[in-house]
């Protein structure tokens, strides 16, 4: 019996940040990244990203530096603590209602996201999202490496990881959904049935009017003051 997949991306789309960013600022605080020119490097590397512009290996190479002689089990314990403290807050509330609404239905999801997988499958798991792709880096003498295991998941090997997930699954999926913010993400808007587009960038904003795509305005919580 086949059933609907929903599929999203992380950054900007599920929440209202950038978790590499978010990450990296938690380093400088923490002192493991001590570089002056580190975040603003980090932004222009960002700015092509958004762009579609992005050196994969190469940004990789930037942002797994400060980590490369920290153990692997202190990143993950790091992780952790940046997950809680400063990537869950930024959820926009829109997408915990969906999720929360898919879960109830007992429907399938899966987050794929171009950052690391170290970080992307801690987030899927405080959503409550079952299924996590993200960049897997090997681990080269215990502490991680900026040297990608298998295909990266982004732009195209999007696609290709969902496909290579798709083909192990005992269930069928006919109709899948997907949702991003990103121009980036456009070759795995084209593979599904039906794409939303959420705070799209411009790029993916206009390419979503010429489609006739639902597009999806959502905003972070507000505070009372």
């Amino acid at each position: 019996m086949s059933q609907p997949l929903y599929i999203f991306d992380l950054d900007e789309t599920l929440i209202g940040a950038d978790s590499a960013i978010l990450w990296h600022q938690f380093l400088v605080t923490k002192g493991i990244i001590t570089d002056p020119g580190f975040l603003e490097e980090d932004q222009r590397l960002m700015a092509l990203y958004s762009a579609g512009e992005l050196d994969m290996p190469e940004y990789l190479n930037f942002s797994i530096a400060p980590l490369a002689q920290l153990p692997k089990e202190e990143v993950d314990r790091l992780v952790d603590e940046c997950v809680e403290k400063h990537i869950m807050p930024t959820v926009f509330p829109q997408a915990l209602q969906l999720l929360t609404q898919l879960k109830q239905d007992n429907i399938t999801t899966v987050l794929i996201s171009a950052t690391v997988s170290f970080i992307v499958k801690k987030v899927a798991k405080q959503l409550g999202i079952p299924h996590a792709m993200g960049i897997d880096l090997l681990v080269e003498n215990g502490c991680y490496s900026a040297n990608i295991m298998g295909v990266p998941s982004y732009r195209e090997g999007k696609v290709t990881r969902l496909e290579s997930w798709l083909a192990e699954q005992s269930e069928s999926f006919t109709d899948t959904y997907f949702y991003t913010d990103s121009i980036n993400d456009l070759p795995l808007c084209l593979f599904s049935q039906y794409p939303h587009v959420v705070n799209p960038c411009p790029q993916l904003s206009r390419y979503a009017e010429t489609q006739h795509w639902p597009k999806l305005t959502w905003s972070p919580l507000t505070e009372n003051h």
